[in-house]
Formats: C-alpha cells, sequence, structure tokens
C-alpha cells in the first residue's frame, strides 16, 4: 500500500471515528429522554410482583410514570422539531443533465477514476468556490413525487426540468460559475478532482447519518430564531431550540474534526487524478477570484444599485481576467491557453446558465428580486455605457446640484441661472479647504442625501416586487434571509462624506466632458466606469478632483479641462 493510500485510509478511519462519536451523542441524548419511562417500568413491574408496595411506592410509581409522559412528550416535540426544520441549502443555479451532457460525462468519468460514487447532480454557484451539498434531509421531507421548485435559480430556462433529488442520496456537485467560463476543460477537471472524491466518505452510512443529525439540529436552532412565530407555536420552537443548542455543542469539536478529516481523506485519493495539471489549475483559481472581486465591486455593483443587473457575468469575468493578464503580464503561455477549449462548452446553452447565474448574483450580492421587472431589468455589456455609466454619472451631478441648491449657492450661468454648470462646482469648492470650508459642508451634504435616498428606496428583494417566480420560503431558500443581501457578502465599506463628494464632482466632469468635449462614457473591466476621450481611456481626472474638493485648489482640474476640451461654462444635461 502506497503512502497516499495508507493517508486516506487514516484520514477515512478517523473520519469514521468522530461520526460514531457524534452518533453516541444522538444515542446518549435519547437514553436520558427515556430514563424516566424505564425506571417507571421497573416500578409497575415490581408492584405487580409484589415489591416495593405501599402508599409511598404508590406515590413514587404514579409520579414517575407522569415525570416520564411529560419527558417523552417533550422528546417527541424535539425530535418533530428537529425533523421538520429545513437544513440550510445554498442558492444555486440547477444543471439538468439534458443541459449539460458533456459536464455530467466529465463528472462520472473523474468519479470512475476515483472509484467513489458521482454526484447525483450539478448545480452553479456564482462564486469562485466549489462543494458537495448533501440535499437528502430536503429531498426526503419533499418526498420523490414533489413538484420541482420554482424560482430564480429553480431550472435554466428554455431547458428541461432536473430530476427528483429524492431517488439519488449522492450529494450535489456545486461549481463555482466563473471557473467554466475561465478555466479551460482539463483545468476544471484537476479542480473538481479532490471535490468529487468527497463523495466516497459522503456515502459512508456512519457519516451520513451524523451530517443529517448536525444538520437537523441546525435547522432546528434556525427555524426557533425565525422571527413571526405566535406565542402558542413560538414558546414550543423556542424550546426545541434550547435543546438542540445544546446538542450542537456537545457535537461542535467533532463535525469539525470529522469534515476536516473527510477532506483529507478526498485530498490523497485525488492526488492520483491530474495532480501536476492541478498545481497549475490552482494559480488560475486565485486568478479567476481576483478579476471576479473586481467584476462585482466595480463593474455589477454601480448597475444594481440603479436597479440594472449585468445579464453576461461570467462572460465579463473572462474579459476582466483577460485584461489583468495583459496588464500585470499574471500568465505565462496566456495565448496559448486561451487556445484550448473552455469549461463553458460542456453547457449546451452558457449564455442560458450565465443569464440564470448572474442574476442569482446580483440576489447574493445585493438583494435584487427574483425576476426582472419594473426598476429590475438586465443590461448587457455593449448596452452598459449609454444605460448605467451615462446615467450614473448624470444622476450624481443632479444630486450635486440639488445640494448646491439646499446650500443656498447661486448658479453661475448669468445667462440663464436655471441651467446646471461645471463653473458653478468648481467656484463653490475653490478657495481654503480643510475643516469648516464649503467642500466639508457639501459632503455632508451629499451623504445626507444619500443617506436618504437608500432608505427611502424599496427593498428590491420584498413581495411587492418579488414576481410570481419568488415563492415562499418553501421553495426559495434566499427567503430565509429575508429581503435584503446577505450579510456573509459586503462588496463595499461604507463610503466617507469626501469619497462621495469626490466622486460626484468626477461625474459632474465626466457628464461636461461628454456634453462640449465630445467625450463618450465607456467601460473598464477592471475599473468600472471610465471616460472615453479620443478613443481612450483618461485615467488621470481622480488626482485633481482631490486637489479641488480636498484642498480648494481648482487649478490642476482647470489644466485637465483645458487639456481635453472641456468647457466649464456650459450647460450640462441632467437626468
Amino acid at each position: 500500500m502506497s503512502g497516499t493510500d495508507v493517508g486516506e485510509e487514516l484520514g477515512a478511519r478517523a473520519a469514521q471515528a468522530r461520526a460514531l462519536a457524534l452518533l453516541r451523542i444522538r444515542s446518549r441524548a435519547l437514553a436520558v429522554a427515556i430514563l424516566p419511562a424505564a425506571v417507571a417500568v421497573v416500578l409497575f413491574a415490581a408492584d405487580a410482583q409484589g415489591h416495593l408496595a405501599g402508599p409511598a411506592w404508590d406515590a413514587v410509581r404514579w409520579t414517575v410514570l407522569g415525570v416520564a409522559v411529560v419527558v417523552l412528550l417533550v422528546t417527541v416535540l424535539v425530535a418533530l422539531s428537529v425533523a421538520r426544520a429545513r437544513p440550510a441549502m445554498s442558492p444555486t443555479v440547477p444543471v439538468p443533465e439534458e443541459g449539460a451532457p458533456d459536464l455530467y460525462r466529465l463528472v462520472r468519468d473523474l468519479a470512475d477514476r476515483l472509484d467513489v460514487p458521482a454526484p447525483s447532480a450539478v448545480a452553479l454557484t456564482p462564486d469562485c468556490d466549489s462543494w458537495l451539498e448533501d440535499r437528502t434531509h430536503r429531498a426526503l421531507r419533499k418526498g420523490p413525487g414533489a413538484a420541482p421548485r420554482k424560482g430564480p435559480g429553480a431550472s435554466l430556462p428554455k431547458g428541461p426540468e432536473a430530476p427528483a433529488e429524492a431517488a439519488d442520496t449522492a450529494p450535489v456537485l456545486v461549481i463555482g460559475s466563473p471557473f467554466l467560463w475561465w478555466m479551460r476543460v482539463a483545468e476544471l477537471r484537476a479542480v473538481l478532482a479532490p471535490v468529487v472524491a468527497g463523495t466516497g466518505p459522503s456515502a459512508h452510512p456512519d457519516i451520513a447519518a451524523a451530517r443529517r443529525f448536525v444538520r437537523g439540529l441546525d435547522a432546528a436552532v434556525a427555524d426557533a430564531a425565525a422571527p413571526g412565530r405566535g406565542p402558542v407555536r413560538g414558546a414550543p420552537l423556542a424550546f426545541a431550540g434550547w435543546v438542540a443548542r445544546l446538542l450542537l455543542r456537545a457535537c461542535r469539536g467533532h463535525a469539525a474534526e470529522m469534515e476536516r478529516c473527510v477532506a483529507a481523506a478526498a485530498s490523497m485519493r485525488a492526488q492520483t487524478v491530474d495532480y501536476g495539471l492541478r498545481i497549475a489549475a490552482q494559480e488560475q483559481v486565485g486568478l479567476a477570484y481576483a478579476g471576479w472581486d473586481r467584476l462585482l465591486t466595480r463593474v455589477a455593483l454601480p448597475a444594481w444599485r440603479m436597479g440594472r443587473w449585468p445579464s453576461r457575468l461570467d462572460a465579463g469575468v473572462v474579459s476582466a481576467l483577460t485584461e489583468l493578464s495583459r496588464r500585470d503580464r499574471l500568465a505565462d503561455g496566456f495565448a496559448l491557453r486561451l487556445g484550448e477549449r473552455p469549461a463553458c462548452d460542456l453547457l449546451e446553452e452558457p449564455g442560458v446558465a450565465d443569464e440564470a447565474a448572474s442574476l442569482l448574483a446580483a440576489r447574493l450580492f445585493h438583494g435584487g428580486p427574483a425576476e426582472s421587472g419594473p426598476g429590475w431589468s438586465p443590461v448587457d455589456w455593449q448596452q452598459y455605457p449609454d444605460e448605467v455609466v451615462d446615467r450614473k454619472w448624470r444622476s450624481e451631478a443632479a444630486r450635486l446640484h440639488r445640494v448646491l441648491d439646499t446650500l443656498g449657492v447661486p448658479r453661475a450661468s448669468a445667462a440663464d441661472p436655471a441651467v446646471p454648470t461645471l463653473a458653478r462646482v468648481m467656484e463653490h469648492l475653490s478657495g481654503p479647504g480643510g475643516p469648516g470650508g464649503p467642500g466639508e459642508a457639501l459632503a455632508a451634504g451629499i451623504g445626507a442625501a444619500v443617506a436618504r435616498e437608500e432608505a427611502e428606496a424599496p427593498v428590491h428583494g420584498g413581495p411587492e416586487q418579488g414576481g410570481p417566480g419568488h415563492g415562499g420560503a418553501a421553495d426559495d431558500p434566499l427567503d430565509l434571509w429575508g429581503p435584503g443581501p446577505l450579510p456573509l457578502f459586503p462588496l463595499q465599506p461604507p463610503r466617507t462624506g469626501t469619497e462621495l463628494l469626490a466622486d460626484h464632482v468626477a461625474a459632474m466632469v465626466c457628464c461636461a466632458a461628454v456634453d462640449t468635449a465630445g467625450a463618450a462614457p465607456g467601460l473598464d473591466w477592471l475599473d468600472g466606469p471610465a471616460l472615453l476621450v479620443g478613443g481612450e481611456r483618461r485615467a488621470d481626472l481622480a488626482a485633481p478632483v482631490l486637489s479641488l474638493v480636498e484642498d480648494g485648489d481648482p487649478d490642476p482640474l482647470l489644466t485637465w479641462l483645458a487639456e481635453v476640451g472641456v468647457r466649464s461654462d456650459k450647460p450640462v444635461r441632467l437626468v
């Protein structure tokens, strides 16, 4: 037996030992629950045989019987709460086999090479990660004849429905959608090898039972903490949640160690498959994560904030990573690598899958509704500069002038006092900067206006905007989190008043450049909205704007405006 086999065997045995420890905790809890009933049986049996007679023992027997009945009723209550609770399920886009036969073939071939059971299904997640997810608890509750889920990620549009998951106990393979578009087929297979290898330990009955036990307890705790429970139903659920928390504390160490051992055993088994390629593929994982993060924070977030969601995020991450590699020379043999078959070719309709994953990303990271509608519509990359960038600039410029009106700042144009101009902004901010200056008052006003508008904006995920696909909690796992974005994924830290003011002044400059100097809005895949002058991106606007905002010095910006040919005294079109 090789060292790899020995390591895998040791990891598997350690995982099984931890699983048995978890099952012993379950058995002990059950033993404690039936102990009063067992004592009551012994006492009544003794009375039937003429032992332990007398009024005192009769009182003891009936008291113990009463305690046993109460404990058994409580045990049944807790058991039902655990059985009926819905374990957390990751929001994903299921991929039916008919929509990706080549991808299923790759996964099954990988499972055969690893000598482990194949995953029961494949799903996509809008994140740079991949894992196995056991959904048997949910499937068994719904029953084999349950209808397919509806909602934002129920299945790919225009494709067949996925088969019922209750028929198969193997876990679902969840694949990060950016991997499919950025990685080549061989790289994806190498990255998925240690993940698919995890189906082996998952098939062990002790490990599977231990996982179901822990998931049920965790779901019971979450169910007890859910708001909107009346006192009649809330009190029993709260007690069941308290019992589940006690058991979870006892299970925490064993469960964590079991999962660590399972991951170690799977990793050891996967070393026999594409080990050398997996090292190179992991570099692409890091590159994909970097590009995906930039795409979400710099490109997608501005669109989401104005009610638009880019419908091809995964295709965009390829452009972003291509630009990142070109600028920083991160990928050796880049052109040769891109000549190989991309993993998204394993899907029959990659565009449809990209759209579904992009909508789910908007829901996860921003809290958008489940379907398009008024105030929430898709945008193609070709439309992004005009429908997102230009609109963003003009909206911020309009807010800037509204705050100036509130502060009583006069219009700069003597010919037409009603028209907004860049000169008005520059004249107000020119002069002494620092604390107490005009920049600070304007920054505070803009910060307050932004906060007020965000508070007054309707919640995207609310039922009034959810549409027919936004089902109840039984259909949509995102409903467990409420209407807002998930708290696990903060995309951008809060901006200070000075940062907001600088953004708004830069937006006003860009509007003036577009309206008076023939510039155009553009899209930079890594930095988001960009100003194009003569077809080339101008990335040198930030420093002159900061000089004006922070120091009250307009000269660097005046020099920049003269170089580009912007007329600050001309009116600017606002939204």
